[in-house]
């Protein structure tokens, strides 16, 4: 790493965690709003194939590196990832009871990503694609966490779910990204094109995604509208959800980046001590967004 480059925490996998998803969670858990709501479960039915993927691809040039340091950090990203996608399989399945063809969505994700996505580009594009996503799901966690008034009334086992992930995404940020630098040798035109296509297909299969689920919700046609009309703001707004993003997400796009120029959200520290106190990940971030908004 440059001097420009902060030391990364450890990566530390937490395992048997439990979220209480089998619980009784409103349909519509954040805000009570369809659209706020639709948009994390449209993401959560994207991770458990996500994160196979990202795996897959990290591990493809696993053979080439001999640096004891960083066989253990795959070893630990891809123990976190597994998690990732394990809880969030449990999370859809709340959402299979509801109706939502999440078996159509894993199926048609599988296919896309191994079927397509892995045939045609070459391994150091699918790295690419990977250390993209990783970025762009790195830079989500640190708004939602930072801005406790966007989960401020959400259910609070969802909540801690996406606090959690979140703090696992600050760990592991760099595994990906060190691996396509430093082992695939990946170049900066292949960084870049490989951001420009995730940049493309992931709002694009999120939005795909929710169409179906408000369907599935029962909505009419002009129902819909307006509650995508109503939603759409809330995202792009300014100051809404992505606008604040956009300096850490083009930050990408500089030739001499690198993931570890950002340190971790300054919540991480005290989530790590409450998680360690109450033994508990809903009351810890229960706790965590408390004490954020009374510091608002």
């Amino acid at each position: 790493m440059s001097a420009q480059q902060l030391t990364p925490p450890p990566i530390v996998p937490r395992e048997k965690l439990d979220f209480g998803l089998d619980g009784d969670i409103p349909k519509f858990w954040l805000d009570n709003d369809p659209f706020k709501t639709r948009f994390f479960d449209a993401m959560s039915t994207l991770f458990p194939v996500g994160e196979k993927f990202f795996i897959t691809c990290v591990r493809d040039f696993k053979d080439r590196i001999t640096d004891p340091k960083v066989l253990q950090d795959i070893k630990d990203f891809t123990r976190q990832e597994a998690q990732h996608s394990m809880l969030h399989t449990q999370y859809n399945n709340r959402l299979k009871e509801q109706g939502v063809a999440v078996d159509a969505i894993l199926e048609g994700q599988e296919k896309r990503l191994f079927g397509i996505i892995r045939k045609v580009f070459s391994r150091e594009f699918t790295l690419g694609i990977t250390s993209a996503s990783e970025h762009i799901t790195a830079i989500m966690a640190d708004c939602f966490v930072e801005r406790p008034e966007i989960f401020a009334n959400a259910d609070e086992r969802i909540r801690a779910l996406y606090v959690w992930h979140a703090m696992e995404e600050m760990e592991h940020k760099g595994v990906a990204y060190d691996v396509m630098q430093d082992i695939a040798q990946v170049g900066y035109r292949t960084r870049i094109s490989s951001m420009l296509l995730v940049t493309l297909l992931f709002p694009y299969h999120v939005f795909r995604i929710m169409k179906h689920m408000l369907q599935v919700d029962g909505f009419s046609g002009w129902e819909r509208t307006k509650i995508w009309a109503k939603g759409l703001w809330w995202l792009y707004k300014p100051g809404g959800i992505f606008m604040p993003m956009m300096g850490k997400y083009f930050s990408y796009l500089k030739p001499g980046f690198h993931p570890w120029q950002e340190p971790v959200v300054p919540s991480y520290e005290p989530w790590l001590k409450l998680l360690k106190e109450t033994s508990n990940p809903v009351e810890a971030g229960n706790r965590l967004t408390a004490d954020a908004l009374a510091r608002a």
